[in-house]
């Protein structure tokens, strides 16, 4: 295949006619098609099931169809009828599958039956769950402290699941709960808490139908969260500025094809979904904030010698803030020479920004990745936060902050207790509540988890959903650290990476998914999430259960925790029987969730609050808090600047069109138009050339930094794309292996993975041998 064939320009919108042949193609490749459809119609809806893929909220307008292209595909992959069951493990030993791709691994079917790790043989065996409930039990009550085990959390666990966890592993005695959250939003719940006293986010859906301006930062809600196009497409209608901030030119965030609107789907019409475009540097947005708060400090400045109206909100700041003064100090201490070498824009295209945020009365800023995953997110998130503070724009209708949450339940997890560095008001009420001391210590994050099994300190892995081997940084340097284990767990509903990055022992214990009925003791079953918005609802399984071996997430986490513990704290067995117990528990020590199973009655759930969006600050001073920090010295690592190395190019990693987190639908990425491939790197054209090499050529990506590790990946292909020179981006969890394990967030352990300074290689003969297919 050569380039012309696999790299092809999308002329399409957004979502329309080329989301509806995907699912439509998705769908024919199904075995399952019409029940799988009729299944469909149910995602979203009130007595149906929440989509599994992201976090997005739903309407309250709650359209017949609700549920996009990606969403489509998240279905469609859970309830394949193929299965991997005990006679496909008896045919392929784990070295053979080991040399298969992450999208050959997920398109072989749903685990059917829980599998034991037979290292004489090389094969995973059958076992029964009784069998594997004694195996986990036996492992954790040998080892010689409760913190020698670590407790992975995937965002697609239920809140009943994650509370169940959360609980067991305390009490056993330990606070090591690396989760997803890890390495997504930890900077958005930091900088939010220490500025405005909590960590979510402020707004709610019917806010994007108020704003007059909506900020959408480092983000790409065409193929990461697909359902948030329709609001900003319907702001830009109305008058309303979207303004976005993005290195790549990304199709959802220029024009969106309504696949529910007949007419222009019949004239193949479009929206466009934003009224400004600018592409800032990588790792360069609280520059460009900062550069706006010159602006705005210099305009209020001038208002207020020539007797004008203020451009800041002088009251809200007097009544609400402390720190103004502070931060005004560290905006004047920042030269424009620093903003414009950092943010990558021009101060004419600053100048542009700050005035259309001071036009707008109403301001909601939304942001996702391309803010979190750098070293210095925390203060880019505190910058966001100040920027907002001066206008008031926080507690206000149409106005507020919006960290967007990628998978669907990574919000609720954290909610119900998956922390490692739990609160103390969760600590008390678990203590009260159910009798026992609860560990007070600090935890282990993912980073903190891989070094501890790097080092032998943790002995036992068990990971509730996900696929913590490829989700990672470092990927040779985590397979190794988990290999170290004694025993590794994975309870899953699909095959994947993880599975083959055996400890000495390993299970695998299958699930149902979201789409499956789940019927225990007392009757089918629903299990609740919380979105993006903090709204709390419930989902119920629409299709039977494709193997009779598999059990819930609830069921399996209770079986470990009676296998350990006996019927401490809880009856086990009662709390599965019917999940109302759970969530009364849940009611018993969660704020927020006084009547919880009451209040899931009301179709659509319930909304948590927010108590910054009522102006009440949860902070020490009980004020929201003005943060003042200084713009970063430099951003490359200044181990390798200090040797006199200088990075070709800053590469951020990123989704395809065609997955969803680690899971890989297909082996295409149609807005950016590329087609049945995965290794490659898209870089401006010029710097292609720049660098001596033209586009279609094949590379090697080696990182720079300063341990005198070699991290390499090989074989990437040069494809010409519409970005700022000096950066490039390529597919994770290919490239993940270039992120250092020790290059993460000051305060967050969260992964540099939008910031790896890169050389480029002429790629060696070996890294030219094709990628197997399915």
């Amino acid at each position: 295949m050569n380039q012309k064939e696999h790299i092809k320009a999308y002329p399409g919108p957004a979502a329309g006619w080329g989301a509806l042949k995907a699912v439509t193609k998705s769908w024919l490749g199904s075995e399952n098609a019409f029940r799988n459809l009729r299944a469909m119609l149910k995602t979203n809806q009130n007595g149906g099931f929440d989509c599994p893929g992201c976090a997005w909220g739903e309407s309250p307008d709650n359209p017949m169809v609700n549920f996009c292209e990606n969403g489509a595909k998240a279905v469609n992959w859970e309830a394949t009828s193929r299965l991997v069951d005990s006679n496909f493990f008896r045919k392929y030993s784990v070295s053979e599958l080991a040399k298969q791709t992450d999208y050959w691994l997920e398109y072989q079917g749903r685990l059917s039956q829980p599998m034991r790790y037979d290292a004489m043989t090389d094969h995973y065996v059958e076992i029964s769950w009784e069998e594997a409930f004694a195996l986990v039990g036996s492992h954790l009550n040998a080892l010689a402290s409760p913190d020698e085990a670590e407790f992975y959390t995937s965002g697609r666990a239920s809140n009943e699941a994650a509370y169940l966890y959360q609980l067991f592993v305390r009490a056993f005695g330990t606070n090591n709960f690396p989760d997803c959250s890890n390495m997504c939003h930890e900077a958005s719940g930091i900088g939010m808490s220490d500025t405005l006293g909590v960590g979510k986010g402020t707004v709610v859906f019917e806010d994007l139908e108020l704003a007059d301006a909506i900020f959408v930062i480092g983000q790409n809600p065409g193929t990461n969260h697909p359902r948030m196009l329709e609001p900003l497409r319907e702001a830009v209608k109305r008058g309303a500025q979207v303004i976005c901030l993005n290195p790549l030119k990304e199709r959802g965030l220029e024009r969106f094809q309504h696949p529910q609107h007949p007419l222009e789907m019949l004239s193949n019409g479009s929206e466009p979904t934003s009224s400004a475009y600018f592409h800032p540097a990588l790792g360069g947005d609280m520059a460009v904030f900062r550069g706006m708060a010159k602006f705005l400090l210099q305009w209020e400045r001038e208002a207020l010698s020539e007797g004008k109206e203020s451009v800041f909100d002088l009251e809200f700041i007097a009544k609400h803030t402390i720190g103004f003064e502070d931060y005004l100090q560290a905006v004047d201490d920042t030269t424009w020479q620093q903003v414009i070498d950092q943010s990558g824009l021009t101060l004419e295209e600053i100048e542009v920004l700050a005035r259309m945020y001071r036009r707008a009365e109403r301001v909601i800023m939304c942001w996702a990745m391309g803010l979190t995953q750098h070293r210095h997110s925390v203060p880019t998130i505190q910058e966001v936060v100040n920027l907002q503070l001066l206008r008031g724009n926080v507690g206000k209708p149409g106005a507020g902050l919006s960290p967007v949450r990628g998978h669907s339940n990574v919000q609720g997890d954290r909610t119900m207790g998956i922390d490692e560095k739990p609160p103390g008001f969760l600590l008390d009420a678990l203590e009260e509540r159910f009798q026992f001391k609860v560990p007070r210590s600090h935890g282990h994050n993912s980073v903190q988890a891989i070094k501890a099994m790097e080092e032998k300190r943790a002995k036992v892995f068990i990971g509730l959903g996900g696929n913590f081997a490829q989700a990672t940084p470092d990927t040779p340097r985590t397979h190794e650290a988990m290999r170290n284990c004694e025993l590794t767990v994975h309870i899953s509903t699909k095959l994947n990476r993880s599975h083959l990055v055996t400890g000495r022992d390993a299970l695998i214990l299958p699930c149902l998914g979201r789409t499956e009925i789940d019927l225990q003791a007392d009757g089918p079953q629903g299990v609740t999430v919380e979105d993006t918005f903090s709204m709390v609802h419930i989902s119920y399984g629409q299709l039977s259960p494709r193997s009779p071996h598999l059990r819930s997430e609830p069921a399996i986490l209770a079986g470990i925790a009676k296998a350990t513990l006996g019927n401490f704290p809880i009856d086990w067995d009662w709390a599965i029987a019917d999940y109302a117990n759970i969530r009364d528990l849940i009611s018993d020590t969660i704020p927020g969730f006084e009547d919880f199973n009451q209040r899931l009655v009301h179709p659509g759930g319930f909304y948590l609050g927010n108590t910054a969006a009522r102006r009440e600050w949860s902070t020490p001073s009980g004020k929201a808090q003005f943060a003042a920090p200084e713009l970063p010295a430099q951003l490359v690592n200044e181990n390798v600047t200090q040797r006199g190395e200088s990075p070709d190019l800053i590469l951020q990693t990123l989704r395809s069109h065609d997955q969803y987190n680690t899971t890989l639908y297909g082996l295409d990425d149609r807005y950016r138009g590329v087609f049945g491939m995965r290794d490659v790197v898209f870089v401006n054209e010029q710097e292609i050339r720049r660098l001596g090499f033209e586009p279609g050529d094949k590379v090697d990506l080696v990182t720079l930094w300063d341990d005198g590790l070699e991290r390499r990946v090989t074989g990437f292909e040069l494809v010409a794309y519409d970005m700022p020179k000096g950066q490039a981006a390529a597919y994770y969890p290919e490239t993940n292996p270039l992120v250092p394990l020790d290059s993460y967030g000051d305060r967050t352990f969260t992964p540099t993975s939008k910031f790896v300074a890169i050389k480029l290689e002429k790629a060696k003969p070996s890294s030219l041998i094709p990628t197997k297919a399915v």
